[in-house]
C-alpha cells in the first residue's frame, strides 16, 4: 500500500513523512488552498528530502505558464491535476500525471477516466461543490470503480483512525492524506503522520 502525504509546507514535515515510510509527498501550487506554497518554498523542501522520494506537484486549473515555471525550477516527479483540465493539457508537460476525480456517479467517473486514459493513476476524492480537495470529508468508499480503471488512489477525509477501514472497503492501490494528519492547515502533526502511515501499510498487508 503506497502512501502520499499531501499539502507539505515545511521541511521538517517532509522529513518526518519520508522517515515514517511515505512513498510520495505532495506540494500544492494553488492560491486557493491554505496549504499552497511558492516555487522557492518547494525548492527548499525538495532539496532537503532523500533523492528517490517521489514529489508530486498539485495544480487546480492552472495556467500553462505556472506549471512550466514550477517544473523548470523544482525537480518534480509527477503532476496531479485537481480541476477540469483536459487530457491534452495534462499530457503536455513531459511528466506522468495523476487525475483527481470527485466521486459522483459511476458513469460520470468513467467518462473522466476514458478521457484521461493516459493518466498514471486516478485519485478519488470527496465531491464538495466549490472545493478541490482538502475538505476533510469522507465519501462512500464502495463507490470507487473497481474494474478496468488502472491504479486507484483513495483520498478525502482519511485519518489514522479510518484509513485501515477505507483500505479494506475500497481496496485502493494507494492512499492520500492532507488535513487528516494536521495540527493546523499546512502544518503536520508528526505523531498523526506516523500513525497514519503505519495503519495504511498494515492494512495493505492484510488485504494482499
Amino acid at each position: 500500500m503506497q502512501v502520499k502525504i499531501c499539502g507539505i509546507t515545511l521541511i521538517d514535515d517532509a522529513l518526518v513523512a519520508v522517515d515514517a515510510g511515505a512513498d510520495a509527498l505532495g506540494l500544492i501550487f494553488y492560491e486557493g488552498s491554505p496549504r499552497g506554497i511558492d516555487v522557492e518554498q518547494a525548492r527548499e523542501i525538495v532539496s532537503a528530502v532523500p533523492p528517490y522520494t517521489t514529489v508530486t506537484a498539485l495544480f487546480v486549473n492552472p495556467e500553462r505558464s505556472l506549471v512550466e515555471r514550477v517544473l523548470k525550477a523544482v525537480p518534480i516527479s509527477q503532476i496531479q491535476f485537481h480541476g477540469n483540465e483536459s487530457a491534452q493539457f495534462c499530457q503536455g508537460f513531459g511528466r506522468p500525471y495523476v487525475k483527481s476525480i470527485a466521486v459522483s456517479t459511476d458513469d460520470e467517473m468513467r467518462q473522466v477516466m476514458r478521457e484521461h486514459s493516459a493518466s498514471r493513476a486516478f485519485l478519488f476524492d470527496t465531491l464538495v461543490p466549490g472545493k478541490h480537495g482538502g475538505t476533510g470529508k469522507t465519501f462512500d468508499w464502495t463507490k470507487i470503480p473497481m474494474k478496468n480503471v488502472g491504479h486507484r488512489v483513495l483520498a478525502g477525509g482519511l485519518n489514522a483512525e479510518n484509513v485501515a477501514e477505507a483500505i479494506r472497503i475500497g481496496g485502493p492501490d494507494a492512499v492520500d492524506v492532507s488535513s487528516g494528519v494536521e495540527s493546523s492547515a499546512g502544518v503536520k502533526d508528526h505523531d498523526l503522520v506516523r500513525r497514519f502511515i503505519a495503519a495504511a501499510k498494515q492494512a495493505g498487508k492484510e488485504i494482499t
